[in-house]
């Protein structure tokens, strides 16, 4: 077992490269559950909004109203926030499709798109940045076990344990930088599917708001009322 005394000499064994190291871990943790949770939380409840849409065949905006309440702090909410701002664009013949309306849908879209990658970029800098550091912490470590050779009396055989120490501060960088990468291709997987769903909300929306029914192109007689739920 690997005691507290020992991770300190190999902390000061690459001159405090340890340290920084342990501070990149830290931060790389915190945005990891940050936009792990986010993400998570979002493609849940994108995915329910969407298939609560599509089982309707009409949208008023009394109804558009009653998604957007359930969409806050959502990535849907600034999609549903302009369509019930624009909604008198639709027209009154059915017209959703509307080039205008549509434009404003992509607009809503365009802008939330960056706020879905927020923070992402520093997992990026430090899945570069971590080995380099270890890296470093290694060649400092090498100064000082080859250290031993120039020392008078020193023991040759010291040099193999000294190396061992010092390639603790590569292998703790590759390590950082393995959970950075597998976490930010993980998050841009879920940001891609994210997307996938603003766009098909804004499909959706398009086919059904002022009664254009996909079904059969007719006014519903009832108002559907909706209730969102995290599948």
């Amino acid at each position: 077992m690997i005691s507290m005394q020992y991770l300190i000499h190999l902390a000061n064994y690459s001159d405090g490269v340890l340290y920084v190291l342990a501070a990149l871990l830290l931060i790389e943790l915190a945005v990891i559950i940050d936009r792990g949770l986010f993400l998570r939380a979002s493609y849940r409840k994108g995915k329910a909004v969407i298939a609560k849409v599509a089982s309707m065949g009409k949208l008023d905006r009394d109804v558009l109203e009653s998604v957007q309440k359930g969409c806050v702090n959502q990535p849907e909410q600034e999609l549903l926030n302009a369509a019930v701002r624009n909604y008198e664009l639709i027209g009154q013949h059915g017209a959703a499709r509307g080039e205008a309306y549509e434009n404003r849908l992509d607009e809503a879209i365009f802008l939330t798109i960056p706020t879905l990658d927020r923070r992402l970029w520093i997992l990026d800098t430090i899945v570069t940045l971590a080995p380099l550091v270890g890296l470093f912490g290694t060649i400092l470590g090498m100064f000082h076990a080859f250290n031993v050779l120039g020392a008078k009396g020193g023991d040759p055989t010291a040099v193999t344990g000294g190396v061992a120490d010092a390639l603790v501060a590569t292998a703790s960088g590759l390590f950082i930088a393995m959970i950075g990468l597998i976490s930010f291709n993980a998050f841009s997987n879920s940001i891609e599917k994210t997307v996938h769903h603003l766009e098909s909300l804004k499909l959706l929306l398009l086919n059904r708001l002022d009664g254009a029914s996909v079904s059969s192109g007719t006014p519903a007689t009832e108002k559907p009322k909706l209730k969102i739920s995290a599948a």
